[in-house]
Order: structure tokens, then sequence, then C-alpha cells
């Protein structure tokens, strides 16, 4: 089984009160693919411009990421993120942020790519996500992502996309705002009537919530003793959730549930250190044993 993972590439300057990186890769389609590829081959659909670094393009390859699908565009600059995190680092404050070759259209997915199995419509605008769909057979899972700026300001491209995919993952302050809904078991059941099979709610330093037609599951983060910077953890999150998935023969509702806690074990790594430094190099019996700890500290009988 294979994952397609698409979305931004990105350049980060991220400052926390654990320290500062300054012009890090990162970027949506990034943090996915790194955090699934313990798990399945990963191919990447992604757009950067004539400064990106040939080291960043060497992280992917070495890590075994196919990167036919990236789209290096002459005359164009790459996406760039200046951001911040104070106090508990649950919300991130966008210093800077220059779209540059997001902006354009989107990349082209290879015709080798076709056939992949699962995918990730990483949260760029409603419009580039859906123009990616005509280019795949059958994908049995596509989960996409989505930001307050699309929602606010593109909310009919959204709920096109939203009516094509099988899953949305999204944050608590994103689910209100879309849904209208204070309650999140509200928001969620209110999402499924958008077109979703399965709705996934990121509650941050809380955990996650998912929403399917057989009803709710609720899990919280696991415990880190560690955090050093968030940045990438909701797109960690759905790289090991995703990579969980393409390994499994079925999508019923328990195998949404371990999955789900793959998600969680995920953004764990992601958070332990700046940029993509703890998921680079991470290796399934890592996840193994850290998911194994987790569930043992779920069980209560």
């Amino acid at each position: 089984m294979t994952l397609l993972s698409t979305g931004s590439i990105g350049i980060d300057t991220v400052t926390t009160p654990h320290g500062h990186t300054d012009e890090a890769p990162g970027g949506t389609a990034v943090y996915c693919a790194f955090a699934a590829s313990p798990y399945v081959p990963v191919r990447l659909v992604a757009v950067a411009g004539d400064d990106f670094p040939p080291a960043f393009r060497q992280m992917l390859v070495s890590r075994g990421i196919d990167i036919a699908g990236l789209e290096v565009r002459s005359g164009s600059k790459t996406f760039r993120w200046t951001g911040r995190f104070e106090g508990d680092m649950n919300e991130a404050e966008t210093v800077d942020v220059q779209l540059n070759v997001l902006s354009e259209r989107a990349p082209t997915v290879p015709a080798a790519f076709a056939d992949s199995d699962v995918v990730f419509l990483g949260a760029t605008h409603p419009t580039l996500q859906r123009d990616l769909l005509p280019h795949l057979k059958s994908p049995r899972v596509v989960l996409c992502d989505t930001k307050d700026l699309w929602i606010a300001n593109e909310r009919d491209s959204l709920l096109e996309t939203l009516r094509l995919v099988t899953g949305v993952v999204i944050n608590d302050g994103e689910a209100r705002q879309l849904t209208g809904e204070t309650n999140l078991l509200a928001a969620g059941e209110s999402l499924l009537r958008l077109g979703p099979k399965f709705a996934i709610v990121k509650k941050g330093e809380h955990g996650a919530l998912l929403v399917t037609r057989d009803g709710f599951f609720p899990i919280p983060a696991f415990p880190a003793k560690i955090v050093r910077d968030p940045t990438g953890a909701g797109d960690s999150f759905a790289g090991g959730l995703l990579g969980y998935l393409a390994e499994q023969a079925k999508h019923d509702t328990q195998t949404l549930r371990r999955a789900l806690v793959h998600g969680t074990i995920a953004a764990s790594f992601a958070i332990e250190d700046f940029s993509l430094e703890r998921v680079r190099n991470l290796t399934r019996a890592e996840v193994n044993k850290r998911v194994d700890q987790f569930v043992s500290m779920l069980r209560f009988d």
C-alpha cells in the first residue's frame, strides 16, 4: 500500500520558550510524509521555489520518500512561515507568512502516483485540494485538513471539497468556526453532514475526538515531558494515522480508532524537538514501543 502526501513545502522560522530555529524545513505535506514513512512507502506532491535548499531535498530522499511529485518552479519562491509559541504553546502566533508559490497553480500529480491508496490533502486552498483529486484512480481514503483562513474566506469552495473526501481532520477552534457549534460532539456530527464519513477534531494537549456514524471516540494526548516545538504536530498526527491506515486491509471504525492512537503517538514525537529533527529518523520500533506504553496507560480493567 502507498500513501500520497500533498500540501505545502515550507521554510519555517520558529521561536518557542525553549529556543529558536531559523529557516528550517517544514510544510504540511512534509511533516505528514515523515510521520507516515515508518509505516508504508510515501509519495510527495508539492511545489517549491527555486530557493528550495538542496539539503532539504536530500533529507526527503534519504528517508525514502518518493519526490517525483516535487515541483521546483523557476522564478518562484518557497512558502515561508515565521511563528512564535508562548506560554502553554497550544496556539501559534503567526509573525509573518509569505505564500509565494502556494498562491500559484497546484503541482502536477505524476501518472505513476495515480494508484495511491491513501491520500492526505494538506491545508492548502480548497480549490487546489480538489484540483488534485481527478488525477487519482480510486483511493480508499482521502483525508483533508483545512485552516481558519479558508473557513472564513473560501467557505463555499471548502464545502465543495468536503463533499468529495472520506475524512476531515480539523482543530477544535476551526470545527466550531466551520459548523457554528460550540459543543465538539455536535460539531463533529455537523461535519459528517457536510460529506465526510469520519471527522477528527484535534484538541492539542487535550487529545483528539473521532466522530463516525457509529459514534464517538475521544482519546487523550500522550503525556509529554518534553515540548520544544509544536510546529507540525497536527500534520505529523495525520501522517501517523494515515500511515497506519495504509497498512490495513479494512478501514472500519475499530481500525480508525487504532489509527487515532498511532496519530497521537506520531504527534508526541514531533513536539520533542525543533522542525523535523525528531521525526526525520523515527523508527517503527520506537513508534510501537510508545504505542504499547500509551495503550497500557489507558487500560483500567
